[in-house]
């Protein structure tokens, strides 16, 4: 069983996956509870945080029959920093081992680091060997000079610690913290779009995650604080209306282009206290929407143009998380970026996906995948004790007598060993 927790600004997803024989995953369990004390992606209440968690992690535990005992977990929020980096080794006896990769990355990470940030993830994006360029695996290559391009991806030491605070209060293990997009990367993107060069957007309520592949590499990470919250409050503020209203009338009634709104259509706004109703047409609401949506687009597009990346992702953009399910959000994205744009959906699991085809679930659904991957790399470590295994299975299935004189052996070199103690 594999557990992913996505601690949102909004809401607390915990998915539970099973990783079956084919290496598939398929959802056993879900839990979902609103977030208290989340705000852009980082507590700001510990208690508030841990009710939350606590509820989720108990009804995916109902669901899926099992006790959870430790999580994969996201994080987000403005504090994420990355960056790229070069390592150069010379390769030791003239063909590439693991060691040379791990010191060529150990190389690539030896960079100034502020001390409130700690390194997240160290990501390669691709090796050099001499003049041979373009290596995604050196591993046993010939060569005399070995370099490496990474992507290095740090978040704030106390954002990070105060998330994994929570969940230990919890009573639960932290087997892994991963980037909000780098997860939702695994879940919505194809192997396709990553190598052509693609865009992904995970719009959620409190950040707006940004991560661009190229190359089938992750090149960049950024995080624009601006998302589904400011939308609400932006219609809290103009229709004059509670806020648990103005979330309520953006989930059944907003649109993000006011051209696709109807004119005819009219709301009934609740009021503050005790005033009356007020009524409003479906297309006065979206005007109010579309602006927001349009600033959030245009940060992002700035933000890429920035980095220099905007001219480099023909697949275009992939846009995902709750708030991306706006109608006409993908429309106005595309003729703000002017470039493909779809919205995505995760896809690589089996089992509840009337539930879980579903952007909000992006990021949870993408923590399992991750989780699944550290699965393999760890059977692959247990699969390197191959001595110890075929000892332990050649006693198995050893003769009695040869079992029988073994263990003579053993507890005849036990009474030795502690006369030695006892006397010397």
């Amino acid at each position: 069983m594999i557990v992913g927790l996505d601690v949102g600004t909004s809401k607390v997803i915990c998915l539970v996956g099973e990783v079956l024989a084919d290496g598939s995953l398929e959802i056993v369990g879900i839990g979902s509870h609103s977030a208290k004390g989340m705000k852009r992606g980082v507590v700001i209440n510990i208690e508030s945080t841990v009710q939350s968690i606590q509820r989720a992690v108990e009804e995916a535990e109902l669901m899926a029959g099992c006790n959870i005992h430790s999580v994969y977990v996201s994080v987000a929020g403005s504090h994420i920093r990355s960056l790229n980096s070069h390592g150069i080794v010379a390769v030791k006896n003239g063909e590439v081992q693991t060691e040379d990769i791990e010191r060529v990355i150990d190389a690539a990470q030896a960079v100034p680091i502020s001390s409130d940030q700690r390194v997240l993830h160290i990501l390669p994006q691709e090796y050099h060997i001499d003049s041979q360029e373009g290596i995604k695996d050196p591993l046993g290559m010939s060569g005399v000079r070995l370099e490496a391009n990474v992507h290095l991806i740090t978040g704030a030491v106390n954002a990070v610690m105060n998330v994994e605070k929570c969940i230990k209060r919890c009573g639960l293990g932290v087997d892994g913290v991963i980037l909000s997009q780098l997860a939702s990367s695994d879940s919505s993107l194809s192997e396709d779009e990553k190598d052509l060069g693609v865009c992904l957007i995970d719009i959620g309520a409190g950040t707006s995650d940004i991560a661009v592949w190229i190359d089938g590499a992750l090149h960049h990470t950024a995080v624009v604080p601006v998302a589904g919250d400011q939308v609400t409050n932006d219609i809290s503020m103009a229709l004059r209306t509670p806020t648990q209203h103005a979330e309520e009338i953006k989930v059944k009634y907003a649109c993000a282009m006011s051209s696709m709104a109807s004119t005819d259509q009219v709301l009934q706004v609740p009021s503050v206290g005790d005033r009356q109703p007020r009524s409003i047409t479906r297309h006065a609401l979206t005007e109010v929407v579309e602006a927001r949506y349009e600033e959030i687009y245009n940060l992002i597009l700035d933000e890429l143009r920035r980095s220099g990346y905007a001219e480099r992702i023909p697949a275009g953009i992939v846009i995902t998380g709750g708030t991306s399910l706006m109608e006409g959000a993908a429309d106005l994205a595309e003729k703000v970026f002017q470039m493909p744009v779809r919205l995505s959906v995760p896809d690589c699991t089996k089992g509840m996906s009337d539930i879980v085809d579903n952007p909000i679930y992006s990021t949870s659904v993408g923590l399992l995948a991750y989780g699944s991957k550290e699965a393999d790399v760890a059977e692959i470590a247990k699969g390197m004790m191959s001595k110890t295994q075929t000892k332990r299975e050649a006693s198995i299935l050893a003769p009695k007598n040869e079992i029988k004189s073994s263990f003579s052996a053993t507890k005849a070199w036990q009474k030795l060993k502690h006369w030695f103690q006892s006397y010397i």
